[in-house]
């Protein structure tokens, strides 16, 4: 069982893209096909980082390994389609002018947010090998805690990029904000049981 649980989770996270590549060839993306791509993996890559960050709370409360090793295969895919989003808009929003992403920047807050998640995600993905886990040490957890404000800032990414109907990205904040609650909790009962006992 444990040996198809990790192909089971490849074969969750290339569906969207495999599905998008297909609509795109037969079936169409809409009259705007660029927002539906841009939409898509947009949406996708938040759903993977909440993946991603549910995992931890998944193994502390069933007690149970496979969580934490499907974590890293939630990261990088998140990570994936975060840049298959960002190539999208760069190509087709700013014709790769670095011109048009600063002024962007500057104006349009939802884009700052994107792109500072996008660059706190980076390192991330870089270091996410065993070899960079042994050569970080205790250095490599305290990197990898940027996930939250990067989850943080793509969810609020989603938040102001909705202009009517908000209830789909604060659904997804509602959700971030109970994972990051847990994460609190959690670490308020770990350091209670590694305190000493008081003196009597």
């Amino acid at each position: 069982m444990r040996r198809l649980l990790k192909p089971a989770v490849w074969l969750l996270c290339l569906t969207p893209a495999a599905s998008l590549v297909w609509r795109m060839y037969h079936a169409g993306l809409g009259a705007n096909p660029v927002e539906t791509l841009e939409f898509e993996t947009g949406l996708r890559s938040l759903q993977l980082l909440l993946a991603t960050l549910a995992m931890t709370p998944l193994r502390q409360l069933s007690g149970r390994a496979e969580p934490i090793q499907l974590r890293r295969t939630f990261g990088l895919f998140a990570y994936f389609y975060i840049c298959v989003h960002f190539s999208i808009y760069l190509v087709f929003d700013l014709e790769l002018s670095p011109l048009k992403l600063g002024e962007d920047l500057v104006k349009r807050t939802y884009i700052t947010f994107g792109f500072t998640a996008w660059l706190l995600l980076l390192p991330l993905a870089i270091t996410s090998t065993n070899a960079w886990q042994r050569r970080l040490r205790r250095r490599w957890k305290t990197l990898h805690r940027l996930i939250y404000p990067a989850a943080l800032l793509g969810a609020l990414h989603f938040l102001w990029l909705v202009k009517k109907d908000t209830t789909t990205p604060l659904t997804y904040l509602a959700i971030l904000a109970v994972l990051l609650a847990f994460r609190i909790h959690w670490s308020g009962i770990l350091r209670a049981r590694s305190a000493p006992e008081p003196a009597p």
